[in-house]
């Protein structure tokens, strides 16, 4: 008999389980799938975003999407384009639910067990296909599945339980080269936004020249503050730094980049005696324009793949 055996919601950076459905089997391989479950999740910044490993009797089929993915344990007969619509289902109705401030904040595990409802129901009726009645478009599925097919993990590649050996994953079918990296795709940039990207870059050039030349001042009179210099490089740093948020996603995005700005001010609060007025209020606009464009410039808020 076909059917989905259980669903769970996992955080990719971490692995931080978020829900999950609470109706697992006791046979030897269920057990066996909650350790691939375990592995998997674990390494969910390195895959693909659409995947599945099949385990003899069982299939684990999984998308991610946004920081988060959905996976799902199957029998090895349940439709592939089923188990997907299952996923892209879940994944649409937990973005609509939770927004990303709380699941990339979460710090105990299955803090949102009670989607664990909407679980349970949507399983049902992908379980009863009969009466399955939902808006979903199985032709489009079943083309997109066919273009761009999941990634097969094979059983060899997870290693053992304690531990999870490199996946050699160097092209995804259909996509080409897989980027390992963790970070969530940003909005297109904007036109403020290269401004504010360029004139950061121009505000770490130029402490970095004072940098060097009050090194040389250092060298030349041994009066001379040696904190000037590290004010300097500071501040080349904190704006660097700025245009790595600005083209990065990182977890805390929001919070580092107000942090980086408190340093710029502060370095530009000490430079005061070198500085004219003038001076100061580029260096600190500069340094608020790229934390707003930073702010302003969100992750992509659908999935190019599953139509949310």
């Amino acid at each position: 008999m076909s059917m989905i055996l259980s669903a769970s919601v996992v955080r990719v950076r971490d692995g931080l389980p978020l829900s999950a459905s609470t109706d697992y089997e006791q046979s030897t391989g269920m057990q066996e799938c909650r350790k691939y479950f375990k592995m998997l999740a674990k390494k969910l910044s390195q895959l693909p975003d659409r995947c599945t490993l099949k385990t003899g009797q069982y299939n684990i089929n999984f998308i991610s999407s946004l920081g988060v993915s959905y996976m799902m344990l199957c029998t090895e007969n349940y439709p592939s384009v089923l188990a997907f619509c299952f996923l892209d289902e879940l994944q649409k109705e937990f973005i609509t639910t939770y927004n990303m401030m709380k699941t990339n904040t979460a710090v105990r595990p299955y803090c949102f067990i009670e989607f664990d409802n909407f679980i349970q129901r949507t399983k049902q009726r992908y379980n009863n296909t009969r009466s399955l009645s939902t808006k979903m478009n199985l032709a489009d599925m079943q083309t997109e599945i066919k273009l761009r097919p999941p990634y097969q993990i094979s059983v060899s590649e997870l290693g053992s339980a304690n531990g999870f050996a490199h996946l050699s994953v160097s092209e995804y079918k259909g996509t080409g080269k897989i980027s390992a990296a963790p970070h969530q795709r940003l909005a297109p940039v904007t036109l403020p936004g290269i401004v504010s990207f360029v004139l950061s870059l121009l505000c770490g050039a130029l402490n970095l020249i004072r940098g060097f030349h009050a090194i040389e001042s250092l060298l030349q009179n041994e009066g001379e503050d040696f904190s000037y210099v590290i004010a300097f490089f500071l501040g080349t740093a904190a704006c660097l730094y700025q245009c790595y948020l600005f083209v990065y996603y990182t977890g805390w995005r929001n919070a580092k980049s107000f942090l980086t700005f408190g340093l710029i001010c502060l370095c530009n609060m000490y430079l005061y005696e070198l500085r004219n007025l003038w001076q100061l209020f580029f260096h600190v606009t500069v340094g608020a324009f790229s934390t707003l464009q930073i702010r302003l410039r969100h992750p992509q808020g659908k999935s190019p793949d599953y139509n949310v």
